[in-house]
């Protein structure tokens, strides 16, 4: 609940930082129509309606399991962040339509530094909210939220492909814009690619293995465990989920065992970030010749 509190809270500010960069940029581009600016603003203002998509994923997943979703809500983030990488890769064909429309049929621009100086707001209210969104999705294990801060800093090089453009058609150069934006479109597929691996592996359970390691390293140290098995870490959400298997001795009671698997989960729940539960299975040191787990083989 409270990694969720704080990301709608970095949603609501985002919105309205990027709310007022589109606004501002709206009335320039009216005035000096800057097809160039005019997409820019389109960009925010998108940007900006990228915190519904994520909003909703975060009330969503604070909705308790049921018999139906037995682990949450919290995979609503992975869609969020599936239509946010939508988001991003339409901010590329749209950025690199208009770069080559220009190059086509050059326009006139006029109020040039009205232009420069909306493309530096444009630019630096991007930058403000990617930075925030990515720190905060880091911070609380949000891929999606990190996905939609990356989004913002690929508005933030339109922003910037605006200013350049404008500055070279002030030195009478009108080539200047569209291959500006061009170079400004291979960017933002670089980071289009960034948000889609983040997004990919996030769908497909795939962890650092440094997680691992930590995870593996607790159970070791944890009192009255031999040895450990299996380590199993995935992300729901937000939230990391954790299925463990450690041996313990074979000559105690089940109670004993119970508790060291018990002990086992606490130590996990210390020592890995953003662990909400895991489920530790104990399993009694073999003895020689014998396989505790003989009658599940012809199964696996």
């Amino acid at each position: 609940m409270e990694a969720s509190a704080e990301g709608m809270r970095a949603l609501w500010i985002s919105l309205g930082v990027l709310g007022a960069t589109a606004l501002i940029q709206a009335v320039v581009a009216a005035a000096s129509g800057s097809v160039a600016l005019l997409g820019d603003t389109l960009h925010n203002a998108a940007d900006a309606l990228t915190a519904l998509p994520l909003g909703i994923a975060f009330i969503a997943g604070r909705r308790p399991a049921n018999r139906r979703y037995t682990y949450g809500y919290g995979r609503a983030e992975d869609l969020a962040g599936l239509v946010i990488v939508a988001l991003i890769a339409a901010s590329s064909a749209l950025a690199a339509y208009e770069a080559l429309s220009r190059l086509v049929r050059p326009e006139h621009v006029s109020d040039l530094i009205a232009v420069g100086a909306a493309a530096l707001a444009g630019f630096a209210g991007n930058e403000l909210v990617a930075a925030y969104r990515i720190r905060v999705g880091r911070k609380i294990g949000s891929a999606a939220l990190v996905a939609d801060g990356l989004h913002a800093r690929t508005d933030g090089f339109t922003s910037l492909a605006v200013l350049l453009g404008a500055g070279g058609v002030a030195l009478g150069w009108n080539w200047a814009d569209p291959v500006m934006g061009l170079v400004i479109t291979v960017a933002i597929l670089a980071v289009l690619y960034q948000a889609a691996r983040q997004v990919y592996r996030r769908l497909m359970d795939a962890v650092d293995p440094a997680l691992v390691d930590r995870a593996e390293r607790t159970l070791r140290a944890s009192p009255g465990v031999l040895d450990v098995g299996r380590i199993r870490l995935r992300w729901l959400g937000h939230q990391l989920r954790a299925e463990c298997e450690i041996v313990v001795s074979g000559d105690i009671t089940a109670f004993a065992a119970h508790e060291i698997a018990v002990n086992a989960e606490h130590d996990l729940l210390h020592a890995l970030p953003r662990l909400s539960a895991a489920l530790v299975h104990a399993d009694p040191r073999p003895r020689q010749g014998t396989d505790p787990h003989a009658l599940l083989l012809p199964h696996r």
